[in-house]
């Protein structure tokens, strides 16, 4: 059998929405975010703010910029979820001493906590999708790619 390249297709094929790779990244993330919502509910974070969590987790205190760079959001995005996160009890934010425009955001002892209870949220995540582990590493590598093409592209 023969490969097609992208020049084979007609025009008029890649306007059919079964086509677009863009919607069916776009339905897979709607898929997560339910099954997220789901995962998260006793925690009592959105997909969001488990994120944010997550980052916190890993790297501890950093500024807001960074944490911004590791989710790829925006201040005017981040910031409400800072906020709510720390109205919760689970982040503290601070202005820098050294540069006053410079806010830094650290899990709290709850925020530490709550990592404790969202431990098997990954695994229920994992398994959510039926893929084995080889799976989800190798999708998760040309998910990866594909962001740097694009990115590059843009």
């Amino acid at each position: 059998m023969e490969k097609k390249t992208l020049r084979d297709v007609p025009d008029e094929d890649f306007l059919r929405l079964e086509h677009q790779i863009c919607f069916s990244l776009h339905a897979a993330s709607r898929a997560f975010n339910g099954v997220y919502r789901t995962a998260l509910k006793d925690l009592g974070l959105t997909y969001p703010q488990y994120l944010v969590m997550l980052v916190l987790w890993e790297h501890g205190e950093l500024p807001v910029k960074q944490i911004g760079e590791h989710l790829r959001l925006d201040s005017g995005t981040l910031s409400p979820l800072l906020k709510r996160l720390e109205a919760t009890g689970y982040v503290e934010r601070r202005r820098s001493e050294a540069d006053e425009r410079s806010v830094t955001a650290r899990p709290t002892a709850a925020g530490r906590a709550l990592r404790e209870r969202a431990l098997g949220t990954p695994r229920r995540i994992a398994e959510a999708t039926g893929l084995t582990l080889e799976r989800i590493r190798a999708l998760r590598k040309e998910l990866d790619e594909l962001t740097t093409r694009l990115d590059a592209s843009a």
